[in-house]
């Protein structure tokens, strides 16, 4: 991994954390995700189930981890279940985790190769009424393919039919929304990395640079500072390109007096940041590009101090509504009769503003959190409003990521990443 190691405390709390919400006399399982096949003998590459890595820090395939917290055999109630390594694996793929690696890593002292899973397993189920599954319950998800998650249940399910069947995500959903002190350092580092891939961006744009060379630029930072890649699929979109809300070709020449919207976060540890700047080609912004961004920036900061404990996400974008058609009005694009005839559930300002302003951010960009659910303290949102204008070329979002405070406003992590049109400008035009 091209990460520093992580403490192994966070990972004993997650755990801990995750027991004291289990039923009696149950056990949970874990699996690593695949790696997936492209065709032939390619693969993509590994990316780790966030699941298991949130309450273990093992970060390879082929690995489960088990709880059992109401084990007789106290050895048992923290297992890892691990690929075996070899001289052989070692030569061709790399050395793998051997079992004191990954107590260091995890903290979990009762580790065994992955061909004693049946015999260890059929021991404790035994021991057990109630077995939680770990199903995907993400309210964006939408998965077609079965996952090594999916197939172990499906085992699971019919080797020990007469067990209790409970599930993992409702507690996950829950105890991974609300951040530690570590997983905030963590998600902090990801925005430094970004930070940087920003700034080396705003010396490099000019009339002339495709999109493409500009995503070249934040991957070489990236990967320089630690990061193995972006958070997620980057959108470079110059021009109307960003009136795309999901624009992701980056193959577009940069023109002269268009703007880019960079919507682009490295990830660090598994850990993502989530960043939208929008800058102008020629190092400099026109009159009416500055009222547009202005009036984003505004509603960014108005938005961002509304994130508080106790806030309820649904209400939350009604406020955020009423800022934002506030700027439109007095931008020209929406007029009050727009406002006396809108539809309530499709209010104007979703002409230009047709998006949601803030998520859950941490171990997926688009993270765990019920949100139906109050906001809490140590909750990390992103807050992102956009006004897009097709019928002017061109379209503005601004996005941080912000850590919600038991009191006062949100702390925000991208507080070193330029932002002002001032600030933008001058380094843009630096000798």
């Amino acid at each position: 991994m091209k990460y520093q190691a992580i403490d192994s405390n966070l990972f004993i709390k997650n755990r801990k954390n995750f027991s004291s919400k289990m039923a009696p006399s149950s056990l949970a399982v874990f699996n690593s995700n695949d790696i997936y096949p492209i065709s032939a003998d390619s693969t993509m590459p590994f990316e780790q189930h966030r699941d298991i890595f949130y309450l273990s820090g093992v970060d390879q395939e082929e690995s489960i981890l088990v709880l059992f917290p109401d084990c007789p055999n106290e050895k048992h109630r923290e297992i890892l279940f691990l690929k075996e390594t070899n001289e052989h694996i070692a030569i061709w793929e790399g050395e793998k985790l051997t079992k004191e690696a990954a107590f260091q890593i995890s903290g979990i002292k009762t580790v065994y190769w992955l061909q004693d899973l049946e015999k260890i397993l059929f021991e404790i189920m035994t021991q057990c009424e109630t077995v939680y599954i770990n199903t995907n319950e993400h309210y964006r998800a939408s998965v077609e393919t079965e996952t090594r998650e999916n197939r172990f249940t499906k085992w699971l399910k019919e080797k020990y039919p007469a067990h209790r069947v409970a599930k993992s995500n409702p507690i996950l959903q829950r105890l991974r929304s609300v951040k530690d002190p570590i997983e905030i350092a963590l998600i902090q580092q990801a925005c430094d990395i970004t930070n940087k891939g920003f700034r080396r961006v705003l010396n490099f744009v000019k009339p002339g640079v495709w999109e493409y060379e500009i995503e070249a630029e934040f991957i070489h930072e990236f990967i320089r500072n630690r990061s193995k890649k972006f958070a997620y699929t980057p959108i470079i979109a110059s021009g109307n390109n960003a009136n795309v809300l999901h624009y992701i070709e980056n193959n577009q020449q940069c023109k002269e007096g268009d703007l880019i919207l960079m919507d682009v976060g490295a990830e660090y540890a598994n850990y993502s940041s989530d960043m939208t700047r929008t800058i102008p080609v020629s190092g400099r912004f026109s009159p009416r590009q500055k009222d547009v961004y202005n009036a984003v920036n505004r509603v960014k900061n108005e938005a961002t101090k509304l994130l508080v404990p106790g806030t309820i996400w649904a209400d939350y974008h009604v406020e955020v509504g009423k800022l934002m058609t506030s700027e439109l009005l007095k931008l020209g694009l929406l007029d009050k009769a727009d406002i006396q005839n809108e539809n309530k559930d499709w209010p104007a300002y979703k002409k230009y503003f047709m998006h949601g302003t803030s998520h859950h951010m941490g171990l997926d960009t688009h993270d765990y959190g019920i949100l139906t659910e109050p906001m809490q303290a140590n909750m990390v949102f992103t807050v992102e409003p956009g006004i897009y204008i097709p019928e002017e070329g061109f379209g503005i979002r601004l996005e941080d990521d912000v850590v919600i405070q038991a009191s006062g406003e949100p702390f925000n992590l991208m507080r070193d990443i330029p932002i002002e049109i001032e600030e933008i400008e001058e380094l843009m035009n630096a000798s």
